[in-house]
């Protein structure tokens, strides 16, 4: 019976750890959940949300020229996919606030008091992420695209194929202003060094390079728009690192 007791604890422990991360992936799907419905219900619609995405393409093409639909339902769904994408960005903060209150149990309570400040700054350098990349990249972007584009024929682009790429270069951008958040954490749980981050920059610098090239297209100014922030971002990284590992240093820790 004793064998058996501790085999059993272990897995309540698993059970309520399931349950736990159940409830709060409930609770930030909810509040998604719910800010597409006021998108979606009150202000601005999905319609409105999706003009706005698409001003940056808009501006690029000659005048008088419109984005096409090719699908039957695609009028629909690709403007409710732009509120979904919308409402996940403004619920972010919840979001993370879900995540580390996961993790929060594990945490001593000098690091608990840190939770707010992280769930803070990675959903602001996300959202400055994505805004970046709407602002400045796209304008680079479509802009070039449609330059090179023989004089013959008529630049008319898919929506859907549109949102994909708009998705997939926000997000990029998004995760890429995460880099140092990534960094600190990495350093404060002790699974890699700064003195080893350092050694690897080298490595970072040419891998920087390696995805951009695959995420953006084959221009080099949206390459360079990608790459640079990720190193630079990598760097500021490498010099809070430290900062924050000592401010979450237990009162009888010493350097």
């Amino acid at each position: 019976m004793s064998d058996d007791q501790p085999t059993a604890g272990a897995g309540e422990t698993f059970i309520s750890h399931l349950v736990e991360l159940r409830n709060r992936v409930m609770k930030a799907s909810a509040g998604v959940l719910a800010v597409f419905v006021l998108l979606f219900v009150i202000w601005p619609g999905p319609a409105a949300m999706y003009d706005f995405f698409a001003s940056p393409m808009i501006a690029s093409l000659p005048p008088g020229s419109k984005m096409i639909a090719t699908g039957v339902i695609t009028p629909f769904l690709v403007p409710m996919k732009v509120t979904l994408l919308v409402a996940f960005v403004v619920s972010l903060p919840w979001v993370l606030y879900q995540i580390w209150a996961f993790v929060a149990p594990g945490l001593y309570a000098h690091e608990k008091k840190l939770i707010a400040p992280l769930v803070i700054s990675s959903s602001s350098l996300f959202v400055v992420g994505v805004a970046f990349c709407y602002f400045f990249v796209f304008g680079t972007v479509f802009s070039f695209i449609n330059n090179f584009a023989p004089k013959s024929i008529s630049v008319a682009p898919d929506i859907e194929n549109y949102f994909d790429f708009v998705m997939t270069m926000c997000l990029a951008f998004g995760m890429t202003f995460e880099v140092p958040i990534v960094v600190i954490v990495l350093v404060r749980m002790g699974i890699v060094t700064v003195d080893k981050l350092k050694e690897i920059r080298p490595y970072v610098v040419v891998g920087s390079f390696v995805i951009a090239a695959v995420v953006t297209p084959p221009d080099i100014a949206s390459q360079f728009m990608l790459a640079l922030p990720l190193w630079l971002l990598y760097e500021v990284g490498l010099l809070i690192a430290p900062l924050f590992a000592r401010m979450t240093q237990a009162p009888k820790e010493t350097t």
